[in-house]
């Protein structure tokens, strides 16, 4: 939304966002559309898409004059027409990829993968008119678009929500589960969940948990960049995924991304040990305190297990699903200056469990004893570390002991892990022992 000096510029030469423009500077001229910008934008700047793709900003003291090339509804009928070419040639591509395909891999399948699509960026494209990211992608279409898949197993795909990963909840956990399950019932080799990456390893643990005796492997995959971007991992990550998901003699709840910046190998990790730690990178997923499960080579197609304590895969195993979990459990992060009255608040608020991030070795102030000492009367209070490498150790110092007696819980893992554990034992037991017991308890490899 253009304001001010900007928006009475815009005026003058009658153009709109989404109009074809030329504009000249003193020095430069820039051919390209008109973009929106954002509601705190200044006044004093133009954003125009270049024919490259790319955003360039133009400051309006700059400008000499502007030309209308196209209206948008012009513009939108060309990019129409463009985009259907482009879609008939990637059709054409693909038939001719899926046909290589099947002649090199000249066999029916027998392995089986359910595919499911929950949403996020590997299930996302860029509106090249509006320069944003959108959920367009269904299950089906990131098949058709990865013919490679085809030679991998026989894929039934479908779209079980549409959501970026912020705005899923531990009901969202919950439906995931159900379904998993009934892809289990009916036999699958092992089971894909496209998903956002933002929180994808919460997931991945809530599932661990929900998910016991598994038969097979259910294996989460993301992308950081998406679909239709050159520099896209998204076909890459999914077709490591589905090697492993098909392939593996494992099984459990895994998450495969990409292992370094090349787009050969993909990294697979337990799910309850793994955590995001880059915001934009290809190889953002890291397995903390310990090694990825295996390694996938996408071009050989050989997985390297590294890991000898998985269980294996057996499709005679009758998996057990526990898909509740109790939403009644806060995240806090403790750092110097931490208000006790926080945890006050979470007491009279009613919530039945506390995870604490507290430094190093598993420490908060003392100015927080008395608060703790409270919330450990009505609720489970455990304490993980926000140290993202090393070992929580409550017994090392005083301040650790005295937490201790006070009924703290040490668990030692994951922040994210921790959460989604007290949220599922809450749901799960019977009474507080039980959910003491319960957690201290190693059930998905989630202790470090």
């Amino acid at each position: 939304m253009y304001k001010g000096s900007a928006y009475r510029l815009l005026e003058s030469y009658d153009v709109k966002v989404g109009d074809r423009i030329v504009v000249k500077t003193r020095d430069n001229e820039y051919r390209g559309i008109l973009m929106p910008r954002y509601e705190l934008a200044d006044d004093l700047h133009l954003v125009i898409k270049l024919r490259s793709g790319y955003n360039i900003g133009v400051s309006i003291d700059e400008i000499v004059s502007i030309t209308l090339e196209a209206r948008e509804e012009e513009e939108a009928a060309i990019v129409g027409r463009g985009e259907e070419e482009e879609r008939e040639r990637k059709r054409e591509r693909r038939d001719h990829r899926v046909a290589s395909l099947e002649h090199e891999y000249a066999y029916e399948h027998n392995t089986r993968l359910a595919m499911i699509s929950t949403g996020g960026t590997i299930a996302s494209r860029i509106d090249y008119r509006t320069g944003g990211v959108k959920a367009a992608l269904t299950a089906e279409e990131l098949y058709s678009i990865v013919p490679e898949l085809s030679s991998i197993a026989a894929i039934d795909a479908e779209v079980l929500m549409q959501e970026y990963s912020e705005n899923l909840t531990p009901m969202h956990w919950s439906i995931m589960a159900e379904r998993v399950g009934e892809k289990m019932e009916q036999g699958y080799d092992g089971v894909v969940i496209a998903h956002g990456t933002d929180t994808m390893h919460y997931t991945s643990s809530a599932l661990s948990f929900a998910l016991q005796n598994l038969p097979v492997p259910v294996v989460l995959v993301g992308a950081q960049r998406s679909s239709d971007r050159p520099s896209s991992d998204a076909a890459t990550n999914l077709i490591g995924a589905s090697l492993f998901a098909a392939n593996a003699d494992t099984s459990g709840v895994f998450v495969a991304m990409h292992n370094g910046r090349s787009d050969d190998k993909i990294a697979v990790h337990m799910g309850t040990r793994v955590r995001k730690n880059h915001t934009s990178s290809r190889d953002a997923f890291k397995s903390i305190d310990a090694e990825p499960i295996a390694l996938v080579d996408v071009d050989s197609r050989r997985i390297e297990m590294l890991a000898s304590n998985i269980r294996n895969r057996d499709k005679g195993r009758r998996p057990v699903v526990k898909a509740r979990f109790d939403e009644r459990v806060a995240l806090i992060k403790f750092y110097p200056g931490f208000d006790p009255s926080i945890i006050e608040h979470l007491i009279s608020k009613g919530y039945r469990g506390l995870v604490i991030e507290g430094t190093g070795l598993g420490h908060v102030s003392k100015r927080c004893f008395n608060a703790i000492r409270d919330a450990t009367a009505s609720m489970l209070v455990c304490m993980t570390s926000q140290c993202i490498w090393g070992r929580l150790r409550m017994t090392v110092y005083d301040t650790g002991r005295d937490l201790l007696s006070m009924g703290v819980v040490p668990l030692d893992m994951l922040p994210e892990t921790a959460l989604t554990k007290v949220m599922w034992v809450l749901a799960n037991s019977s009474s507080m022992d039980e959910a003491r017991s319960m957690l201290l308890s190693n059930i998905a490899m989630e202790f470090k």
